[in-house]
Protein backbone atom coordinates (compact mmCIF):
# COMPACT_ATOMS: atom_id res chain seq x y z
CA UNK A 1 0.00 0.00 0.00
CA UNK A 2 1.26 3.44 -0.96
CA UNK A 3 2.05 5.63 2.07
CA UNK A 4 2.08 8.92 0.15
CA UNK A 5 -1.48 10.14 -0.54
CA UNK A 6 -2.62 10.33 -4.15
CA UNK A 7 -3.82 13.87 -4.95
CA UNK A 8 -6.92 13.98 -7.13
CA UNK A 9 -8.41 17.08 -8.71
CA UNK A 10 -12.12 16.55 -9.38
CA UNK A 11 -13.48 19.15 -11.80
CA UNK A 12 -17.24 18.86 -11.32
CA UNK A 13 -20.05 21.39 -10.91
CA UNK A 14 -22.70 18.94 -9.64
CA UNK A 15 -22.57 18.82 -5.81
CA UNK A 16 -24.25 15.40 -5.79
CA UNK A 17 -21.57 13.89 -8.03
CA UNK A 18 -18.85 15.52 -5.91
CA UNK A 19 -20.32 13.93 -2.78
CA UNK A 20 -20.67 10.51 -4.45
CA UNK A 21 -17.08 10.63 -5.67
CA UNK A 22 -15.84 11.61 -2.20
CA UNK A 23 -17.80 8.75 -0.63
CA UNK A 24 -16.53 6.22 -3.18
CA UNK A 25 -12.93 7.28 -2.56
CA UNK A 26 -13.33 7.31 1.22
CA UNK A 27 -13.00 3.51 1.28
CA UNK A 28 -10.02 3.51 -1.08
CA UNK A 29 -7.23 1.01 -0.50
CA UNK A 30 -4.82 3.85 -1.15
CA UNK A 31 -4.70 7.10 0.75
CA UNK A 32 -6.21 9.88 -1.38
CA UNK A 33 -6.74 13.61 -1.04
CA UNK A 34 -9.43 15.03 -3.28
CA UNK A 35 -9.61 18.67 -4.29
CA UNK A 36 -12.64 20.07 -6.10
CA UNK A 37 -12.91 22.76 -8.75
CA UNK A 38 -16.49 23.63 -9.69
CA UNK A 39 -15.68 25.07 -13.12
CA UNK A 40 -12.94 25.10 -15.71
CA UNK A 41 -11.56 28.49 -14.68
CA UNK A 42 -11.11 27.25 -11.10
CA UNK A 43 -9.43 24.08 -12.37
CA UNK A 44 -6.84 26.04 -14.33
CA UNK A 45 -6.25 28.39 -11.38
CA UNK A 46 -5.66 25.29 -9.22
CA UNK A 47 -3.13 23.87 -11.68
CA UNK A 48 -1.34 27.23 -12.02
CA UNK A 49 -1.29 27.76 -8.23
CA UNK A 50 -3.07 31.10 -8.60
CA UNK A 51 -4.64 33.02 -5.70
CA UNK A 52 -6.17 30.75 -3.04
CA UNK A 53 -4.55 27.77 -4.80
CA UNK A 54 -0.98 28.99 -4.24
CA UNK A 55 -0.10 26.13 -1.88
CA UNK A 56 -2.04 23.22 -3.35
CA UNK A 57 -0.17 20.13 -4.58
CA UNK A 58 0.10 19.17 -8.21
CA UNK A 59 -2.61 16.53 -8.76
CA UNK A 60 -1.60 12.98 -9.60
CA UNK A 61 -4.89 12.48 -11.46
CA UNK A 62 -7.63 14.75 -12.80
CA UNK A 63 -11.26 13.61 -13.04
CA UNK A 64 -12.86 16.04 -15.48
CA UNK A 65 -16.50 16.60 -16.35
CA UNK A 66 -17.14 17.91 -19.87
CA UNK A 67 -20.15 20.10 -19.14
CA UNK A 68 -18.79 22.87 -16.95
CA UNK A 69 -19.65 26.54 -16.48
CA UNK A 70 -17.24 29.35 -17.49
CA UNK A 71 -14.80 27.07 -19.33
CA UNK A 72 -15.85 23.71 -20.75
CA UNK A 73 -14.14 20.44 -19.94
CA UNK A 74 -12.92 20.27 -23.54
CA UNK A 75 -11.23 23.67 -23.17
CA UNK A 76 -9.66 22.60 -19.86
CA UNK A 77 -8.43 19.34 -21.42
CA UNK A 78 -6.95 21.18 -24.42
CA UNK A 79 -5.16 23.61 -22.10
CA UNK A 80 -3.82 20.85 -19.85
CA UNK A 81 -2.56 18.67 -22.68
CA UNK A 82 -1.16 21.69 -24.57
CA UNK A 83 0.96 22.73 -21.58
CA UNK A 84 4.35 21.05 -21.09
CA UNK A 85 4.06 21.44 -17.31
CA UNK A 86 0.66 19.70 -17.05
CA UNK A 87 0.42 17.30 -20.02
CA UNK A 88 1.74 14.26 -18.12
CA UNK A 89 -1.03 14.48 -15.52
CA UNK A 90 -3.53 11.74 -16.42
CA UNK A 91 -6.98 13.15 -17.21
CA UNK A 92 -10.00 10.88 -16.96
CA UNK A 93 -13.15 12.30 -18.52
CA UNK A 94 -16.03 11.47 -16.16
CA UNK A 95 -19.22 12.69 -17.78
CA UNK A 96 -22.86 11.88 -18.50
CA UNK A 97 -22.34 12.26 -22.25
CA UNK A 98 -22.39 9.09 -24.33
CA UNK A 99 -22.07 11.00 -27.61
CA UNK A 100 -19.53 9.49 -30.00
CA UNK A 101 -18.49 13.02 -31.02
CA UNK A 102 -17.52 13.82 -27.40
CA UNK A 103 -15.56 10.58 -27.13
CA UNK A 104 -13.64 11.24 -30.38
CA UNK A 105 -13.06 14.89 -29.50
CA UNK A 106 -11.65 14.20 -26.05
CA UNK A 107 -9.36 11.41 -27.21
CA UNK A 108 -8.16 13.72 -30.00
CA UNK A 109 -7.33 16.20 -27.22
CA UNK A 110 -5.31 13.40 -25.53
CA UNK A 111 -7.64 12.40 -22.70
CA UNK A 112 -6.25 9.35 -20.92
CA UNK A 113 -9.68 7.72 -20.51
CA UNK A 114 -13.36 8.42 -21.14
CA UNK A 115 -15.88 7.13 -18.61
CA UNK A 116 -19.63 7.68 -18.76
CA UNK A 117 -21.19 8.37 -15.36
CA UNK A 118 -23.94 5.90 -14.55
CA UNK A 119 -27.17 7.34 -13.14
CA UNK A 120 -27.52 4.52 -10.61
CA UNK A 121 -25.78 5.40 -7.31
CA UNK A 122 -24.31 1.94 -6.72
CA UNK A 123 -23.02 1.78 -10.29
CA UNK A 124 -21.50 5.28 -9.90
CA UNK A 125 -19.60 4.08 -6.81
CA UNK A 126 -18.39 1.00 -8.75
CA UNK A 127 -17.15 3.19 -11.60
CA UNK A 128 -15.17 5.43 -9.24
CA UNK A 129 -13.78 2.34 -7.50
CA UNK A 130 -12.73 0.93 -10.90
CA UNK A 131 -10.96 4.20 -11.75
CA UNK A 132 -9.21 4.07 -8.38
CA UNK A 133 -8.16 0.42 -8.83
CA UNK A 134 -6.78 1.04 -12.31
CA UNK A 135 -4.99 4.37 -11.78
CA UNK A 136 -3.68 3.75 -8.26
CA UNK A 137 -2.94 0.03 -8.15
CA UNK A 138 -2.20 -1.06 -11.73
CA UNK A 139 -0.80 2.00 -13.52
CA UNK A 140 2.46 3.58 -12.46
CA UNK A 141 2.02 7.36 -12.29
CA UNK A 142 4.89 9.83 -12.83
CA UNK A 143 6.26 11.15 -9.57
CA UNK A 144 6.31 14.97 -9.65
CA UNK A 145 8.17 16.89 -12.32
CA UNK A 146 11.48 15.80 -13.88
Amino acid sequence: MNQVPIDILLVEDNPGDVRLTQEALRDAKVSTRMYVAIDGVQAMAFLRHEGVYADVPRPDLILLDLNLPKMSGREVLAEIKGNVEFRRIPVVILTTSQAEQDIFETYNLHANAYVTKPVDLDQFAKVVKSIEDFWFEIVRLPNGTP
